[in-house]
């Protein structure tokens, strides 16, 4: 379990210092139309232009233009009034931090469910060898119907999972009395 958790770690490090150059927390993003507006004047799509600039940079002049100035020659101001810009702030810290929580969770979820895949078969082994049964009210209903209130064999279950497989057993057994009822009788349970 060490060399697993050792392993995670490593990996989430690599991927966190991997992406930390990718993204900024502050930028300028521009969204303008195609360029082919200028010239044909028809409408095209859009195209969205991303520069980390300090907010009072953040127009089309200071990212845009240095991108397309080739381009459009002579025609900046025209092109620059169709352009919206926005300056964006985030914190990237935050979102990596919920990301590996995220994540963490969703990895004791798989390991949890591995375990019980892992347990379950040593439950089922030991439920089919005969032992005690405890005796409860809704045991009582079930077994008047077969005669006797002793036919049944107690099993005693002092642990939790015997408690959850005694709760999943009852409900195993109300699902096929509510079949029964609805399938047979076309009556519903309350």
């Amino acid at each position: 379990m060490k060399y697993i958790n050792a392993l995670v770690g490593l990996i989430l490090c690599i991927c966190i210092y991997a992406v930390q150059a990718q993204y900024e927390d502050k930028r300028c993003m521009c969204v303008c139309p195609d360029l082919s507006i200028i010239f044909n004047g028809t409408k095209s799509d859009r195209k969205i232009y991303k520069l980390p600039v300090p907010p009072s940079k953040c127009d089309c002049q200071n990212v845009v233009i240095p991108n397309v100035i080739d381009d459009i020659k002579g025609k900046e101001k025209e092109f620059c009034l169709r352009c919206e810009c926005r300056y964006e702030s985030r914190n990237t810290t935050t979102i990596k931090v919920v990301v590996i929580f995220v994540i963490w969770i969703l990895s004791l979820l798989v390991v949890y469910m591995g375990f019980l895949l892992c347990l379950d078969p040593i439950l089922n082994k030991r439920r089919s060898q005969p032992t005690y049964r405890e005796h409860t009210d809704e045991d009582d209903d079930a077994s008047l119907g077969s005669g006797s209130g002793m036919s049944q064999p107690l099993r005693v279950r002092p642990n939790v999972l015997g408690r959850v497989t005694h709760q999943q057993d009852k409900w195993k057994r109300q699902v096929q009395e509510q079949r029964r009822n609805i399938y047979d009788r076309h009556t519903m349970l309350n």
